[in-house]
């Protein structure tokens, strides 16, 4: 009897360990129609400092003024479909989705929305073309500043920075770079 109750202990204790460890390698799979990554729990820097990046322009008579409420549609991150959004700044530029390896290693990130125009290393006045090759600086995921990347979509529309609350709960994101315009509607 000794030893049987000693191998359901053994036995017990592995198992919590196994299960214990599940949670420290937490991954989140973002995914939409045309757009799927997966980041690592913690990569994503949410900087409230709302610092913009030099050049950037901000939009004049913008739909979503600054201040007010929008719903929006982006799945960028979990959360973020279907959440309230109070817009913090509107900017009229290009915006990009990138395909990048990431600087810190791993697996390249497909088709990263966005980047904008003024976060790209000694960026030029024109627009990039789709298929273009540039170096990054923004710096939204851990290993994106610095990282080389493609343009996989280019885009000249307004940008927004938003805050919200997440629709599976957790704090107040705030100053969430970016959003485009296409990605928000009117709440009703």
């Amino acid at each position: 009897m000794k030893k049987y109750l000693m191998n359901i202990s053994t036995i017990l204790i592995v198992s919590s360990l196994i299960l214990g460890g599940c949670g420290k390698e937490t991954q989140q799979t973002i995914e939409s129609k045309d757009d799927s990554h997966t980041a690592t729990a913690g990569e994503m820097h949410h900087s409230e400092s709302g610092e913009l990046p030099e050049g950037l322009l901000e939009k004049s008579n913008p739909t979503f003024p600054v201040g007010s409420q929008a719903m929006m549609s982006a799945d960028h991150m979990s959360g973020m479909k279907g959440a309230t959004a109070k817009i913090v700044g509107a900017y009229e530029t290009t915006v990009y989705a990138v395909t990048y390896t990431p600087t810190t290693g791993g697996d390249p990130v497909q088709n990263h929305k966005w980047v904008i125009h003024e976060e790209i290393q000694d960026h030029t006045d024109q627009s990039y073309k789709v298929g273009s090759e540039v170096l990054l600086s923004a710096d939204h995921m851990k290993g994106m500043k610095g990282a080389k990347a493609t343009i996989e979509s280019a885009e000249q529309t307004t940008v927004y920075m938003v805050d919200y609350t997440p629709t599976t709960g957790g704090d107040l994101i705030k100053n969430h770079k970016w959003v485009i315009e296409e990605e928000l509607s009117a709440i009703q």
